[in-house]
């Protein structure tokens, strides 16, 4: 897949809601709010104005909820489903955010019996059809490394190492994010907090409307979030859903204890359409 670090800030501010640059690329950096790889789900999940992102509700779009109840979404406010168009902050990336060494092709790869993976104690339902693009989260967090696991092919987990998850939704679905109840299609509730699936299938049906047009080639792209989810943290709903539950009444500086404690974006996928 021919693809560039200015398609990879397009599908970035895609799927942020948010433009994001890269920081050679900007000449003037005042009021530019610098995005770093720890602190990616936080800004992405949580309205912390602390960290003047109020405006991200939105990637609570790439990670938060999984499965929108279809009639509380069609009562969307008008101001809701402002909050998750693009906005005119502007984040900037360091040049090596990404990390190449770790990008993975699957866009020509199918699933076999003898393709069977374990990452942290799960099957890891690798991404077979979509280009990774790794994030450069290594030495990233003051617990090491561990989480990562090692790098290859294998089929075993490695110790300390969390399962992979994935999160694709669209910008209307993400809209009141964390504030609101959601409902499973069987009708279960499963309770506010952070979803994502373990089922690369599962995210990309929620993924459908979550497409880019890049300015740089023209071609269309859909894009969704590979992360490492802490297996303490997070409930099994289903074989297709986990929740790491976020109870009402949570403070914000809780809620962020528990999402830097809880996932972590590692990958980003791409596929065009």
């Amino acid at each position: 897949m021919d693809v560039d670090k200015y398609i990879l800030t397009e599908a970035l501010s895609a799927i942020l809601g948010v433009a994001v640059k890269l920081q050679s690329d900007c000449k003037d950096l005042d009021g530019a709010i610098k995005l770093q790889i720890a602190n990616l789900t936080t800004l992405a999940l949580l309205k912390n104005e602390a960290l003047a992102v109020q405006p991200v509700t939105c990637l609570t779009t790439s990670l938060s909820r999984l499965v929108v109840d279809k009639k509380k979404s069609q009562e969307t406010t008008k101001s809701e489903k402002a909050s998750c168009s693009l906005q005119k902050e502007l984040f900037v990336i360091s040049d090596d955010f990404f990390d190449p060494s770790f990008d993975f092709d699957f866009t020509n790869m199918s699933e076999l019996k003898s393709d069977e993976c374990m990452r942290g104690d799960e099957p890891y339902k690798r991404p077979y059809g979509w280009m990774r693009f790794a994030l450069k989260v290594r030495d990233k967090y003051p617990d090491g490394n561990a989480w990562l696991g090692t790098g290859g092919w294998r089929s075993r987990s490695a110790p300390g190492e969390w399962p992979v998850s994935y999160h694709g939704t669209d910008l209307q679905g993400a809209a009141g994010i964390i504030q609101s109840q959601y409902t499973a299609g069987d009708r279960q509730a499963y309770g506010r907090g952070i979803y994502s699936s373990p089922d690369i299938n599962v995210a990309d049906v929620f993924a459908k409307t979550k497409n880019f047009i890049s300015q740089n080639n023209g071609k269309t792209y859909k894009v969704i979030m590979q992360n490492r989810i802490n297996p303490k943290k997070r409930e099994h709903k289903n074989k297709d859903i986990w929740l790491v539950p976020i109870p009402e009444g949570t403070s914000a500086e809780k809620e962020k204890e528990i999402v830097e404690s809880s996932i972590r974006p590692y990958g980003l996928l791409l596929k065009e359409v």
